[in-house]
């Protein structure tokens, strides 16, 4: 079964830090790029962060960049997302997704086209509060 694992959620302090991982069982994250996604209660899914799959290219949303940083595992089947500085509005739950093809060797995928990754996680929950 392929499958995507988030993990690393919890909760924390406002200026706290937190690094979520991003894990691929049944298949090698070799050939996928991959996001990072949020959404809060009542709120729109977003895109946090991206990288393609040979990790060297990333792309960030404006409320995140300077704080949050996107990086693969040099071997392995993990990709990272570090979260210093989290604020409040950084509450939601994060999901990681994997987007195939040689289209993303040289560069991320989108953050706000979902419809470029094929496979999601089940999100795991980010609470930021004093």
């Amino acid at each position: 079964q392929l499958q995507l694992v988030e993990s690393g959620g919890g909760l924390v302090r406002p200026g706290g830090s937190l690094r979520l991982s991003c894990a691929a069982s049944g298949f090698s994250l070799d050939h996928y790029a991959i996001g990072w996604f949020r959404q809060a209660p009542g709120q729109e899914r977003e895109g946090v962060s991206s990288v393609n799959i040979r990790g060297g290219s990333t792309n960030y949303a404006n409320f995140v960049k300077g704080r949050f940083t996107i990086s693969r595992a040099n071997a392995g089947n993990t990709v990272y997302l570090q979260m210093n500085n989290l604020k409040p509005e950084d509450t939601a739950v994060y999901y990681c997704a994997a987007a195939y093809g040689s289209t993303w060797y040289y560069q991320p995928p989108s953050l706000t086209d979902g419809s470029e990754y094929d496979y999601w996680g089940q999100g795991t929950q980010v609470t930021v509060s004093p």
